[in-house]
């Protein structure tokens, strides 16, 4: 007989920025219980030259978004100067579903996704879409990595526009809510987060002491870099795919 409530009894601890708050009711409604307890924040980074920073973002033939937090960072600053989606010319390229949404509420299309959302299979499938020469502007966190970067086969300039902060004030909960629940699954999805994590509650409780879930494999090594072991890793890199990766193991 099919559980309809496969997550009865069981703990889910989300440790991504507030956005991730957005899986809470999904997971009520599978019968578990979320602790929304963000490791990490972000924040715009808000500069004199923003202005003409974006006049200059509407020259690219291609703006590359890998985060809805850079987004929404953009979408900050396309309203503080009235500028809306069809002020940029360029086309669009994006990764991941909850950035993609974000892009389209503003009113853009997307004209490239990769089939994986990974910077480092962006890298390999971008190209054959970018068209010959193409002037490409990424929009980007201070801790993005170089893969773009370095793994494009022709120039792109970046827009640094958010930074990434740690959050230590959630360590308490996430400590006690692992010892007085037998049931515990802790999702990361950034490896900002798993180092948070390893620093403020591995250190205390363990690894072995809950599920790992982990969205991405670049968030994954992070955490077996620490030496622990990732027990849920769907091959859709979203947060959906993880809650259904999970009622699989409650079945």
């Amino acid at each position: 007989m099919q559980n309809n409530l496969p997550l009865q009894g069981k703990i889910i601890i989300l440790t991504g920025t507030s956005k991730t708050s957005t899986i809470i009711e999904e997971i009520t409604t599978l019968g578990g219980r979320a602790i929304v307890t963000p490791l990490i924040e972000t924040c715009e980074f808000i500069d004199r030259n923003d202005e003409v920073q974006l006049e200059y973002a509407r020259q690219f033939n291609w703006l590359i978004f890998t985060s809805q937090n850079a987004v929404d960072a953009f979408a900050s600053k396309m309203k503080r100067f009235n500028l809306s989606a069809w002020h940029f010319q360029g086309k669009i390229a994006s990764i991941g579903t909850k950035t993609t949404e974000a892009l389209e509420e503003l009113g853009f299309n997307i004209s490239f996704m990769p089939t994986v959302f990974s910077a480092d299979v962006f890298v390999k499938e971008f190209p054959s879409v970018a068209g010959d020469n193409p002037t490409c502007l990424f929009i980007r966190g201070e801790k993005a990595k170089k893969t773009l970067k370095d793994g494009l086969p022709f120039e792109i300039k970046e827009w640094t526009i958010y930074e990434t902060l740690e959050r230590h004030d959630h360590k308490q909960i996430i400590i006690d809510s692992i010892r007085e629940n037998k049931d515990v699954t802790v999702i990361f999805a950034s490896p900002s987060a798993v180092d948070v994590y390893a620093l403020d509650v591995a250190s205390v409780v363990g690894w072995e002491a809950v599920r790992v879930a982990a969205i991405g494999h670049i968030t994954e090594a992070a955490i077996t870099n620490h030496g622990a072991t990732v027990d849920v890793k769907p091959s859709v890199y979203t947060m959906q795919a993880v809650l259904e990766e999970l009622t699989k193991v409650e079945e």
